[in-house]
């Protein structure tokens, strides 16, 4: 199959494709994949010049592959070779906006995979029985942050594993760099590569009916003498096309600048029409009596935009950063010539909101678009409903900023106006684009590193850019606040948090890093949160915690006997599992006796089951009579309220009375890896936590000090929300399943 295909397809009078309009050797070779024709390849890789035409070919192709799509293409008037079997559609992930690793989990939940970890993706793939047929196309656009490489890594990760499985029959739109890396990893044979800007694949007559089909009136062209005359139409066309050297965006650009300002054209004089995407700048400017740098200089900015496009309401003081000088003017009068390059687009919602997990696992939370930052957690983005403006094609955008003499400084004028463009330096009424894509513009220049200092943007950014571009930055060059909010980013990504719950989980993780101002900063920056973290140990091994308090002493230092009584239970005491109960006497929501005169108040303690030779703990007592080997608990006391460890007998630790239990306005539920608190009275929830690793313990003191214990050690966080008050002596009940049973340990959950 070769370029000489298309002559004998049109011989035999075959209609060209109503959407593609030509590539018939191409559409053979794919139809010929599609079919699984002998001698076929299992994989091909389809690449080309920025501008070639591989999306629209792709696009024409799956046309054909979608039996509901079929019925409405006139399929009989087609080369049949060209034409690929109805068979079920295939499998079109889009890379687009997405990473490496939410792509795998798309292709996973696709095919309703049972995998925990990406690489067993691969495998249940290649222990399928059928074969099955994956698209991937525009690898190029990959990857929230455009500086972050993302393709390269999707190659790597994802299309060259798929490739490597017996069972994929792949199809990937690949950009030339990516090309031979892709196909260098398979055995010969099994892989074909397409290249639309090699001879073999040339479709000269196809890009002259592309350029004829734009320039008729039927496809909204003005009526002049070189739209309406056929002859002349065919002309122009053959012209342009013979020009733009086989590239298809070059042909398109130039039909539009005709058309949208016709004005100074002779289609006679063939160094009109330009030779290339940057020839099509410059000539478009020129007819019009612009110098071309100010229409570079007006479109850079929307070269440099990341996601769906950058705000109208930005683009002029950008466009003047860039510049080094005040560009209202030539913006105001250069909409004409800024029009046949941009694409105004209105900002789409957050679709499903299921796909954000961007590395290290898979959660169904964590799958949608491309992670557009919601502030409530569903629904529509925050550039939804609004327009934004996009230069038409990322061949442009390339051409655009691969003129430039820098493009890092370029991004570092940009990444400042944004920064100036924030209302008082406040996140909350920053733009959104600002706060979502600030990160991007400044890892392009050079300058993220020094961003990341403020808690503020932490929370606010869309954390699936904001990782994005962190994780595109040497682990060395970050500081402290940056590696603690990586090690945050998959909690935020996949819980899909508002900015509130956002800043509450970074919050905790500030504390547990030794970070404390920046905690802090979080509890002056308007966020509603839910808790303000106490303080956080790292132990390994904490099999259980419990909240409770040590009787208080009397003024001579010694412990009050009460304290000891024949009815009290202690934590020492306590099987695990269970809950302890203290003397009635107890004051409720303390947890320990009454005071008595001359006495401090009982001090609010947790208690840890940790192994033991722990450092600072006790050995659990084995009750009279019991020799066994010990199951290696130990006790250890910590502050409640304070960061500091207490030396104190766990025999002396009093766990809270059930009426101190039943007065608490607070109840706690558990799963296997968050945990609910809810106000008894009006049964809402008013916090939810959520780990990146199980919980092995947590309890909740009557007082509302959340104490959980994981993999990662002990963090205690009190919770700030004011349920309204609760009737002690009859509890309000909660309603429907419970959230899970009773968790081992001694975390006795009160709810």
């Amino acid at each position: 199959m070769s370029a000489s295909d298309e002559g004998n397809a049109a011989a035999a009078g075959y209609a060209p494709h109503p959407y593609v309009g030509g590539r018939t050797a191409v559409l053979r070779a794919l139809a010929a994949w599609r079919m699984r024709w002998p001698g076929a390849p299992r994989v091909i890789v389809l690449t080309g010049n920025p501008g070639s035409g591989r999306s629209r070919l792709l696009t024409g192709f799956l046309m054909m592959c979608d039996p509901g799509y079929r019925k409405q293409l006139p399929l009989d008037d087609l080369d049949p070779a060209t034409v690929p079997p109805d068979l079920p559609a295939p499998a079109v992930p889009s890379p687009a906006g997405r990473t490496a690793a939410q792509l795998s989990w798309l292709i996973s939940d696709h095919f309703g995979l049972n995998a925990d970890h990406t690489d067993d993706i691969f495998t249940e793939l290649a222990a399928r029985e059928e074969p099955v047929t994956i698209v991937v196309p525009d690898v190029d656009q990959a990857g929230p942050v455009r500086a972050a490489n993302e393709p390269a890594r999707l190659v790597q990760d994802v299309l060259k594993p798929l490739a490597a499985t017996e069972t994929v029959q792949l199809l990937a739109d690949v950009p030339r760099e990516l090309a031979a890396e892709l196909a260098g990893a398979l055995p010969r044979g099994q892989v074909q590569v397409i290249d639309l800007d090699e001879a073999e694949w040339a479709d000269p007559k196809g890009l002259v009916l592309h350029a004829e089909t734009a320039l008729t009136p039927e496809a909204g062209a003005p009526e002049l003498p070189w739209t309406t005359d056929p002859s002349a139409r065919r002309a122009l066309a053959e012209a342009i096309a013979a020009r733009a050297d086989g590239n298809r965006l070059t042909v398109q650009l130039a039909v539009q600048s005709l058309l949208m300002q016709p004005e100074g054209f002779d289609p006679a004089d063939a160094s009109l029409l330009p030779g290339s995407v940057g020839e099509a700048l410059d000539l478009h400017a020129r007819r019009l009596g612009a110098d071309p740098q100010t229409l570079r200089l007006l479109l850079a900015p929307l070269a440099f935009a990341e996601g769906e496009g950058l705000p109208v309401q930005l683009w002029g003081a950008l466009a003047n950063a860039v510049a080094g000088r005040d560009m209202s003017q030539d913006l105001a009068d250069g909409m004409l010539l800024a029009a046949p390059f941009i694409q105004p687009v209105e900002a789409s919602p957050d679709d499903d909101g299921d796909e954000d997990e961007t590395s290290d696992g898979h959660d169904a939370a964590d799958e949608g678009g491309a992670g557009t930052g919601t502030e409530d957690g569903a629904g529509p983005g925050p550039d939804a409903g609004r327009t934004l403006l996009r230069l038409m094609h990322p061949g442009l955008a390339e051409e655009i900023r691969s003129a430039l003499p820098d493009t890092r400084d370029a991004q570092t004028k940009i990444a400042m106006a944004l920064l100036e463009a924030v209302p008082q330096q406040d996140w909350s009424k920053a733009d959104p684009y600002i706060r979502d894509h600030l990160a991007a513009h400044t890892l392009d220049a050079g300058l993220l590193p020094q961003l990341l200092t403020d808690p503020g943007l932490f929370a606010h950014a869309d954390p699936v850019t904001m990782r994005a571009a962190i994780e595109a930055v040497p682990l060395e060059q970050l500081g402290a606040p940056a590696r603690t909010y990586l090690r945050t980013a998959p909690l935020l990504t996949r819980s899909q948090a508002p900015a509130d719950l956002r800043a509450a989980f970074l919050e905790s993780a500030f504390v547990e890093d030794g970070l404390a101002p920046y905690a802090e900063a979080l509890h002056t920056l308007g966020f509603a949160l839910p808790w303000r973290t106490l303080w956080s140990v790292p132990l390994v091994g904490v099999r259980a915690v419990t909240t409770g308090s040590l009787p208080p002493q009397g003024a001579d230092g010694t412990t009050p006997d009460a304290a000891g009584g024949p009815d009290a239970t202690t934590a020492a005491q306590a099987p695990v599992g269970t809950t302890a109960r203290v003397p009635d006497g107890a004051a409720p929501g303390s947890g320990g006796p009454v005071p008595a005169s001359g006495t401090t108040a009982p001090r609010p303690v947790a208690a840890f089951i940790v192994p033991e030779g722990t450092p600072g703990s006790r050995t659990v007592p084995r009750p009279d009579g019991d020799d066994s080997e010990g199951d290696g608990r130990a006790l250890l006391v910590h502050d409640l309220l304070r960061p500091e460890y207490v030396d104190a007998d766990p025999a002396q630790v009093q766990l809270p009375s059930e009426q101190a239990q039943a007065a608490a306005p607070f109840g706690l539920s558990r799963g296997a890896d968050y945990l609910r608190v809810w106000a008894r009275a009006s049964q809402e929830v008013v916090a939810a936590l959520l780990s990146d690793t199980p919980f092995t313990g947590a309890d909740l003191s009557p007082d509302g000090v959340l104490v959980v214990a994981t993999a990662r050690g002990v963090t205690a966080r009190q919770i700030l929300a004011t349920p309204p008050p609760a009737t002690p002596t009859v509890p309000a009940q909660r309603t429907g399943t419970a959230d899970s049973d009773a968790s081992d340990g001694l975390e006795g959950d009160h709810s």
